[in-house]
């Protein structure tokens, strides 16, 4: 099965909501006026999308079909498309990779596929020939760096860990040594959950960041929140909330198979201008690709 497959089937409840409920507006109005406009941004708005970002969807479907005189189905629906895919692609989805080393941080609260999300994106640079490095600097939980060594050691990457409780900063230090004295070209690393009311650990975060730009000043920095895309709305809250502790520089969505709850993505991208970089539909260690915003979009309507 192609990603392409894979993401239409992990999709499917998404589409199944929003596609079934699109048709019903379609069939019981006969012309596309004020009232059938009115209607599908009900659909959006409810469709987990957001009520902002639905009104910017609509206001622009409906200059669309006036200046275009759009009145055919699968017309209007292909205008709504090319809507939603114009907010998806707010900035290039590739990397930042551009010097040797490079470093990837990697955030979220726990319980998204944070440590599964990292051995995707391993996997993957090692696929394209790169050699990674891994810092497991959640060492608040045991269980978290075990795991993590799992995801490493399928993508064939080196981990730098420590003992439980030790400092995180400290791991990312060493990690930053030995990714130099393998000249490895990519050092990935995983933070703890960190809940943004939880101040010390925001700190901590801050903390890693000093010890980066301290350490590897010219180095390509990507910083990668992951968010669990069946949270709905909270997705978003938890985005705004991150962004403003982090130079977030792109987003990793996870557990979108089996969620009618998709459409949250594109009002997370529109309400915070951040681009999704990876999307996971599946557990597998390939199941994990670079984000396509037509081939989301397609997915879902």
């Amino acid at each position: 099965m192609g990603f392409f497959e894979k993401l239409k089937h992990g999709m499917n409840k998404t589409k199944e909501s929003l596609d079934k409920k699109i048709n019903n507006v379609f069939s019981t109005f006969r012309k596309v006026d004020e009232e059938f406009l009115d209607e599908l941004e009900e659909i959006l708005i409810m469709s987990d999308i957001g009520m902002d970002t639905s009104v910017k969807i609509i206001n622009n479907l409906r200059t669309r079909i006036k200046k275009e005189k759009l009145q055919d189905e699968e017309d209007v629906k292909k205008a709504l498309r090319e809507e939603m895919k114009n907010i998806l692609n707010v900035a290039d989805v590739s990397l930042n990779l551009d010097t040797k080393p490079s470093v990837i941080l990697v955030i979220g609260v726990n319980g998204v596929g944070k440590t599964t999300s990292i051995g995707k994106i391993a996997n993957r640079l090692a696929m394209d020939g790169k050699k990674v490095v891994v810092a497991a600097a959640d060492t608040f939980r045991a269980a978290a760096v075990e795991q993590l060594e799992i995801w490493a050691n399928r993508a064939g990457a080196e981990i730098v860990k420590r003992e439980e409780g030790v400092d995180p900063a400290s791991v990312v230090y060493e990690a930053m040594r030995r990714t130099n004295e393998i000249g490895a070209d990519v050092l990935i690393v995983d933070t703890a959950g960190r809940l943004h009311n939880k101040k010390y650990l925001m700190d901590e975060l801050k903390k890693i960041n000093k010890v980066i730009n301290k350490e590897m000043p010219d180095a390509s920095k990507e910083v990668l929140l992951v968010i669990d895309g069946a949270t709905g709305q909270n997705a978003i809250s938890q985005v705004k909330a991150f962004k403003e502790e982090a130079d977030i520089t792109g987003l990793v969505l996870t557990k979108l198979d089996g969620t009618a709850k998709g459409g949250v993505v594109i009002g997370i991208v529109e309400e915070n201008k951040i681009p999704v970089k990876f999307i996971g539909v599946g557990e597998q260690i390939d199941d994990m690709e670079i984000f396509n915003a037509e081939d989301f979009v397609k997915a879902i309507i």
